[in-house]
C-alpha cells in the first residue's frame, strides 16, 4: 500500500521527519553518542533531540548501550547507537556476467547471499532465481524482523543491450532486457516495496550511507567492474540527472586504446569503458596467451605481476585521468572514491598512478583531489543495491522538506 502523500512545502511533519533522519545519520557516523552530542551534531534542542530519541527509541531503531564512563563530572550519560536489527533491507544486483542477492542489516552487515556467475539470462529467468533468493534470504530473519524489512533494492546498468561490441558479449542475450522493466515486473511479483537505481549510483549511495560518506558528503565515485560506473554525491544525495545517469564516466569519449588487443572504434573516439575495464584488462590478458575463465582467474593474473598488466593499467590511466580531470573541473569536489571488482594489488597501484596524472595535468590554480579507496569492494554493487531500502526511508535528504520522500526512486514503496 503506498504511503500517503505529503503536500508541497515545508511543514512541522515534514521537519520531525528530517530532524528523525538527521539524528539517525548522526548516529551512523559517530557510531555511538549520547543525547547532548546529538543535539550538538545535529544543532537541535535538548528537548526535541529527547522527544525524537523517545520516537527512535519506540520504533526500535535506536538502541541504548550503556553509560559513558569517561571522568565527566556529574551523572554518567547514557549512550546510544543504532539498532542492527533496527531494520533490513535486501539488494540485488545485476550484471552482464553476473546476479547477486544479498541481505543486509541497519548496520550495513551483509547477513546471508546468493551468488550466480553467469552471463546474464533472459529476464523472465533472472525473476524466477531472483523470487527465489529472496524468499530464501528473508526466511534467515524471525517473523518479527521480517516485517522490519524495508525493501528490495535493484542495481542494474542501464541500457543493458548497449555497448555490447566494448564488452564482447553476444548482443541476443541482451535485447529482451531493454524491453522489460524489471523493477516494475518484481515489485508485482513479490509484496515488498522496490528500489530501483543504476549500479553506479546505487554503490555511491552505499558509501554516502555507510561508507566514506560517513566523513564526506562530496565526492566522485568510480567503480572498476566489466565496465566502469560511476555516481556523484553532492551535500549528502546523489545526483541522479534527467535519466538517472549522472555520474556515468563510463560512456565519456577517450582517444582509441593503442594496445594491439583493442578493437578499434567506428568513428574518431571510442568511450571509456572500452579502455577503463576489467573487460579490457581480461582481453588484453587473452590477448597475450593467459585463460581467464572467471574472477579468481584474473586476480592470479594480476597477483603475479604480469607485464600485460601494467601495459593494460598504463593505457587505463591515458584514458582515465584526462576524463576524471575534465569531470573535477564541472563538479569540483575534494574527494574521488574508487573500487573494484577485484583487487590483488591492483587498486592501490591505479590509484597511485591515477594521482600522478591527475597532479601533472592539474590546471593552473587549480589542486587535485584526495583519491580514497571505496569501502566495499566487490560488494559494492550489491550492498549498494540493498542501502537502497535504507537510504531513501533514512536519509536526511533535502527533499524530504518538500515533502518529495522517495518517489522519484521508487517502484512500490511503504514508509516505516
Amino acid at each position: 500500500m503506498r504511503s500517503p502523500h505529503i503536500g508541497q512545502g515545508s511543514n512541522s511533519v515534514n521537519v520531525r521527519r528530517y530532524n528523525e533522519r538527521l539524528l539517525l545519520q548522526a548516529l551512523r557516523r559517530a557510531g555511538q553518542a549520547s543525547k547532548a552530542d546529538l543535539a550538538r551534531l545535529a544543532n537541535l534542542t535538548s528537548t526535541a533531540v529527547g522527544s525524537i530519541i523517545t520516537s527512535l527509541s519506540k520504533a526500535k531503531l535506536i538502541e541504548f548501550t550503556g553509560r559513558r564512563l569517561d571522568g565527566q563530572r556529574g551523572q554518567p550519560a547514557s549512550m546510544i547507537r543504532l539498532d542492527p536489527r533496527g531494520a533490513f533491507g535486501i539488494g540485488v544486483r545485476l550484471d552482464r556476467t553476473s546476479m547477486e542477492t544479498v541481505l543486509v542489516n541497519f548496520a550495513g552487515e551483509v547477513l546471508g547471499r546468493r551468488a550466480h556467475d553467469t552471463v546474464l539470462p533472459h529476464p523472465a529467468t533472472v525473476l524466477e532465481i531472483v523470487l527465489r533468493d529472496i524468499h530464501e534470504l528473508s526466511q534467515l530473519l524471525s517473523p518479527e524482523e521480517r516485517e522490519r524489512l524495508s525493501g528490495v533494492g535493484i542495481a542494474q546498468p542501464y541500457n543493458l543491450g548497449s555497448w555490447l561490441r566494448e564488452l564482447c558479449l553476444p548482443p541476443d542475450t541482451f535485447r529482451a532486457w531493454d524491453e522489460m522493466d524489471f523493477p516494475s515486473e518484481l515489485g508485482r511479483a513479490q509484496s515488498l516495496p522496490v528500489f530501483s537505481e543504476n549500479d553506479g549510483n546505487a554503490a555511491a549511495i552505499a558509501e554516502l550511507f555507510y561508507g566514506c560518506g560517513r566523513q564526506c558528503d562530496d565526492f566522485i565515485y568510480l567503480f572498476l567492474g566489466p565496465a566502469i560506473g560511476g555516481g556523484i554525491a553532492i551535500d549528502g544525495d546523489c545526483l541522479r540527472g534527467v535519466s538517472g545517469n549522472a555520474g556515468d564516466i563510463g560512456v565519456m569519449p577517450v582517444p582509441p586504446s593503442r594496445l594491439p588487443s583493442a578493437s578499434q572504434p567506428t568513428g574518431q573516439w571510442d568511450i571509456l569503458l572500452a579502455r577503463a575495464s576489467l573487460n579490457a584488462l581480461t582481453r588484453h590478458l587473452r590477448y597475450s596467451g593467459e585463460s581467464i575463465e572467471n574472477r579468481a582467474s584474473l586476480e592470479d593474473c594480476i597477483a603475479r605481476g604480469l607485464p600485460t598488466v601494467d601495459e593494460w593499467i598504463d593505457d587505463c590511466i591515458d584514458a582515465l585521468a584526462p576524463a576524471l580531470r575534465a569531470t573535477l573541473c564541472v563538479l569540483d569536489v575534494p574527494v574521488v572514491v574508487i573500487d573494484a571488482d577485484v583487487d590483488s594489488g591492483l587498486l592501490d597501484t591505479l590509484m597511485k598512478r591515477l594521482r600522478t596524472a591527475l597532479v601533472a595535468t592539474a590546471p593552473e590554480a587549480r589542486g587535485t583531489p584526495e583519491l580514497m579507496r571505496g569501502t566495499f569492494g566487490s560488494d559494492a554493487g550489491a550492498i549498494g543495491a540493498a542501502t537502497l531500502p535504507m537510504f531513501f526511508n533514512f536519509s536526511p535528504r533535502a527533499g524530504i522538506l518538500k515533502g518529495a520522500g522517495a518517489e522519484s526512486q521508487e517502484v512500490n514503496h511503504v514508509s516505516l
